[in-house]
């Protein structure tokens, strides 16, 4: 399974690496994606999906199969809520929620998820 991801600060894309699966930085918002896909994303604002985030999905949802989000617990009432946005605009499943760039449980459990999806 492919991961589209969005990092702002670095944490989601260390996250990414150390998944160490087949990834694609989204930095714009108009790329696009020809296979199956999980989203991972950082929340933004109060609890947003990035505009580049929103954008890139409106063009390639019909391949997301699920969404991960990072988050910052000193924000608790927004904490990881892209994930819920994507879940609730598109009927995907979340997959995690992590905070920062996530603890070696968050990676294991999440690799092991995203591989399942492939079955």
């Amino acid at each position: 399974m492919k991961i589209a991801y969005i990092s702002q600060t670095g944490n989601v894309a260390s996250f990414v690496e150390k998944l160490g699966l087949d990834a694609m930085e989204v930095y714009t918002g108009t790329e696009t994606m020809d296979e199956p896909f999980v989203l991972i994303t950082y929340t933004d604002g109060l609890g947003d999906v990035p505009d580049i985030g929103s954008d890139f999905l409106e063009e390639n949802h019909a391949l997301l199969r699920g969404v991960v989000a990072s988050g910052n617990m000193g924000w608790s009432d927004t904490y990881c809520l892209a994930a819920d946005a994507v879940h609730e605009q598109y009927g995907v499943p979340i997959l995690g929620k992590i905070e920062d760039d996530g603890t070696d449980e968050d990676v294991a459990v999440i690799r092991a998820t995203i591989v399942s999806l492939n079955k």
